[in-house]
């Protein structure tokens, strides 16, 4: 499915071809992008192994979690894995970009993905980064879902791999995301 524009708009449609696909592929884990939660708990109750991947502490502004404490205690409470870390393709290459100047490994590699939208883009990068974080099971494919900016506009299914081996995961499927890569 190809949505007209990324963005929040598409979230609902993602979220159902994505449940969809899952039952379809008996996958239970699902990987989801968001930093407020509310994406999040529109999967809760679907009997899925749901892990959440929020940006890192201090992504928009130094010492802050853009995560509400209380939503962050009621997910977990839902039995949601949360995942508060480094970005894949950001941490120390981005440290680097900022004070030197310059483009780096990580940024390209994160540039080049973003041909297929920031969605997808993302989707990949939360999955190796749950992977990472051994919050998903080794050797199966996952559902994992990404957006641009708020809310959710891709969905993939991918064999993700710890970074230290990233070039050998697999995007299986494209579920959904924008055609047109801009708002």
């Amino acid at each position: 499915m190809y949505w007209e524009k990324p963005g929040a708009a598409n979230t609902e449609q993602t979220l159902h071809l994505a449940l969809k696909r899952a039952e379809e592929l008996h996958i239970k884990t699902v990987v989801v992008a968001s930093c407020s939660g509310e994406t999040c708990k529109k999967l809760l109750g679907k009997g899925l192994d749901l892990v959440c991947v929020t940006h890192h502490v201090g992504f928009s502004e130094p010492g802050q979690d853009e995560m509400d404490p209380a939503t962050r205690h009621f997910l977990r409470q839902q039995g949601v894995k949360l995942l508060t870390t480094t970005h894949l393709f950001a941490g120390v290459d981005r440290a680097i970009r900022n004070q030197f100047g310059g483009v780096y490994p990580a940024e390209i590699m994160a540039q080049t993905l973003r041909i297929f939208g920031q969605g997808v883009k993302v989707a990949i990068e939360i999955a190796c980064m749950a992977k990472d974080a051994g919050l998903i099971p080794h050797g199966k494919e996952v559902i994992s879902i990404g957006g641009t900016g708020r809310g959710a506009d891709a969905a993939i299914v991918i064999l993700p791999a710890h970074s230290n081996h990233f070039f050998t995961t697999e995007v299986r499927e494209i579920i959904c995301m924008p055609r047109c890569k801009t708002r």
